[in-house]
């Protein structure tokens, strides 16, 4: 690798963007974790799954949040601590990311059943591992001062070691180019199946008397479906562009655009989660608003809605007139 480059300096402007950023998607990130603590309706597991993404985000936008607002200038105890902890929780949010979506495979494409040992295994392999990772990094002291050339003001993986650049793909470069890689794939395999579900459900419809409010709902979970990989490509990529950049020893890696995107895709993710799975989803959304303004909406409808939806709901609509096939894996419709 060649020399390093001289230090990116973070203009107040850029930081308080990116402060901003972290605020929000803390914010964003606590409000998944009391909406499925204050809702046992939404207890599901692909939820659970997004409680876990929430809580790894959640650390991931305070340990980014205080390393901004320091603006580190060297390697410090403090530096490394916040090294440390936006290390393992970003590296953890990249393993729930996947894991929501093989689960998501696993049980639609497939129809596998999924039990708790399925879920054991996410939580061993997406807090193990990076937490394995980060003790190997602070034990052999390479977490420390990164000249914010591949961060914006936070400390990652320590400028002086020699083999900086394989660490630097173990604490996180190598996890996300996995990422763009899988993520896509399997939401395209999930995306094929179902609409190869609606193709069969087709010549049943006619018959069947909640066809016409199915089809908006499922419509709704389809462009999710695409969103979820594209949204976290689009977040993230900015930060690979540096990483590149720097390993080519480009001067362009300093740039104020690229320093100011880098900075809140990797601070926005728990914001982005809270607006497509609270916002934008509109049982979730109904419930928030209702207890915000303290109106009683009429909640009569309340089961019928979460049977249609994949995300709300432990068990997806059953109709006999439906096929076997089409029954046992679950559709994801409002998501």
């Amino acid at each position: 690798m060649p020399g390093p480059l001289p230090p990116t300096e973070v203009y107040a402007s850029e930081r308080v963007v990116v402060l901003v950023s972290c605020v929000l998607s803390f914010l964003g990130s606590s409000l998944l974790v009391c909406t499925h603590a204050l809702w046992p309706e939404l207890r599901t597991r692909p939820r659970q799954l997004l409680l876990y993404l929430s809580l790894a985000d959640l650390l991931s936008a305070l340990s980014y949040f205080y390393g901004v607002l320091q603006d580190f200038d060297r390697t410090s105890w403090d530096c490394v601590l916040q090294g440390a902890l936006s290390t393992f929780s970003n590296t953890s949010s990249f393993f729930w990311t996947m894991a929501i979506a093989l689960y998501l495979y696993i049980t639609i494409v497939r129809g596998s059943p999924t039990g708790t040992g399925l879920l054991c295994c996410f939580h061993v392999v997406s807090w193990g591992v990076p937490l394995g990772i980060t003790v190997a990094a602070v034990a052999l002291k390479k977490i420390g001062y990164d000249a914010s050339n591949v961060s914006v003001g936070w400390c990652w993986v320590n400028l002086d070691a020699e083999d900086r650049v394989l660490w630097m793909l173990l604490t996180g470069k190598v996890w996300e180019i996995l990422a763009y890689v899988t993520l896509p794939v399997l939401y395209i395999l999930i995306k094929k199946h179902i609409n190869r579900a609606h193709a069969a459900l087709s010549e049943y419809r006619p018959i069947l008397s909640r066809a016409p409010a199915f089809q908006p709902r499922t419509s709704i979970a389809d462009k999710k479906l695409i969103l979820i990989p594209v949204i976290f490509i689009i977040l993230r990529i900015w930060s690979t562009v540096r990483f590149i950049l720097t390993l080519c020893n480009s001067p362009a890696v300093q740039n104020s655009v690229l320093v100011v995107l880098h900075g809140i895709g990797n601070t926005f993710q728990g914001g982005a989660n809270c607006i497509m799975f609270v916002l934008c989803t509109r049982v979730v959304r109904t419930r928030l608003f209702s207890s915000i303004c303290c109106c009683h909406y009429d909640e009569l409808d309340w089961p019928l809605q979460r049977s249609n939806n994949y995300w709300q709901c432990p068990e997806p609509h059953k109709n006999k007139d439906v096929p076997g096939p089409e029954r046992t894996k679950p559709l994801l419709s409002s998501t």
